[in-house]
């Protein structure tokens, strides 16, 4: 979420989206849910409704999280190449008694701003839910990409299992993503030989990375330590970065995709009786890798750029077949020696994510309370999220300082169409 500062007053950003007749209207605060391992952001908000329109009817409003497996022009005679993997539902009006919770501070000022006709929402996805990943397209492919996805929608109608009509219908593109987990783990390293017929004794080689869990964007360290005791002599190297992606369906089946990669021959080749230690930096970049089909992404979405999907956190009371697909990385060293002497190769796994953010929601929703004259002027600064700065204050009384964005993802440059899917 953004915040701008305007004297003294932080404006809330809040994205907000209309169904085509323009009856039902979905505002949230965020599009991107973050997984905290012990819980996960909740999916909360209001929806504007029509009562007029509305009449003796409902509205629901459901976050599905669904595998597609196949392209959409694919899906005849009612087959679809899709796997739901977690659906929670709810009817938003009128409001079920038992199903009343605490508001979100954000909630009680879209109230209070929309008027009677608001309702809110609140779906808390569970910790073990699939994270958001893409199967990169091949350009020129048309609809919505393999991979799995979240939707949040609300609709019109008269119970929950009829299907709504179009222009009754908001569908809204969501992401839920992992961050990094507080666990500090061993420093990779791995050792590994070769022997050799004839040889008195074994090639060997040392990997080591500088630490084990790197953010996106962040240059790879691999230490390489080379001590060859053999006959035989090491023309060159091959370091890359390998992401492997677990399709978990009816049967598993693994894609390696190389993100980075350097050949290099300088300091070669290390003869009989020589050694080498050198370090070589890998950055593991979606700008560098936009051609190649498959690749795992971090649930992109229509007109917005994205990076490498994070590393898959996984939880052992987790079956893996709830996750739609599992992503890991590793470091691949390989040692060349040319002829028919083979290779050398050593293989360190490493977790590739987001940082943790600096204001992080709390693990419950804050329960609302009575407000008073006295405490009317200040919030809290976790219930409005501020961008990083802890000394800016958000004002309670102020009725302007929300701006509402339709939601629509930021477009690439160079991009135009429509954003129906958004």
């Amino acid at each position: 979420m953004q915040m701008m500062g305007i004297i003294g007053v932080c404006l809330c950003r809040v994205f907000k989206k209309s169904s085509p007749n323009g009856k039902i209207t979905v505002y949230l605060g965020k599009r991107d849910f973050l997984d905290h391992l012990s819980h996960t952001d909740p999916v909360d908000g209001v929806i504007l409704i029509d009562p007029d329109y509305v009449q003796n009817q409902k509205v629901y409003a459901h976050v599905l999280a669904a595998f597609r497996y196949g392209r959409e022009d694919l899906d005849v005679l009612g087959l679809t190449f899709r796997k739901d993997l977690y659906l929670a539902s709810a009817q938003i009006y009128p409001q079920e008694p038992s199903e009343k919770r605490p508001l979100s501070r954000l909630q009680e000022r879209l109230l209070k701003k929309l008027g009677e006709n608001a309702y809110p929402f609140y779906f808390e996805l569970p910790p073990q839910s699939p994270a958001s990943v893409t199967l990169q397209p091949a350009p020129g492919d048309t609809g919505k990409p393999c991979g799995v996805d979240y939707e949040l929608k609300a609709y019109i109608g008269p119970n929950p299992d009829e299907k709504p009509h179009k222009k009754d219908t908001v569908r809204l593109a969501i992401r839920k993503l992992y961050y990094a987990p507080e666990v500090s783990k061993e420093q990779p390293y791995m050792e590994t030989s070769k022997d050799f017929v004839m040889s008195p004794a074994k090639l060997h080689l040392e990997v080591t990375l500088d630490k084990e869990m790197y953010y996106h964007g962040e240059s790879i360290a691999v230490n390489v330590q080379i001590t060859n005791n053999s006959n035989k002599s090491v023309k060159r190297i091959k370091v890359a970065v390998v992401q492997v992606a677990d399709i978990c369906l009816f049967s598993t089946a693994k894609y390696k995709c190389t993100v980075a990669e350097i050949e290099s021959e300088e300091g070669f080749p290390v003869g009989p009786g020589f050694t080498l230690a050198k370090v070589y930096y890998l950055t593991p970049l979606l700008a560098h890798n936009k051609d190649k089909r498959g690749l795992a992404l971090d649930g992109k979405l229509k007109h917005e750029d994205t990076n490498l999907a994070s590393s898959t956190v996984l939880m052992e009371s987790v079956q893996k077949e709830n996750l739609g697909i599992i992503v890991q990385y590793r470091v691949k060293v390989k040692l060349i020696l040319g002829g028919f002497s083979g290779d050398l190769v050593a293989e360190l796994p490493f977790t590739l994510t987001h940082p943790k953010p600096k204001d992080s929601p709390p693990p419950s929703r804050p329960i609302t309370a009575k407000v008073t004259d006295a405490s009317r002027d200040f919030i809290d600064a976790n219930l409005i999220q501020l961008d990083t700065n802890d000394d800016k204050r958000c004002y309670a009384d102020q009725d302007d300082d929300i701006i509402f964005e339709d939601f629509a993802r930021l477009r690439l440059k160079g991009i135009e169409g429509d954003d129906a899917d958004a």
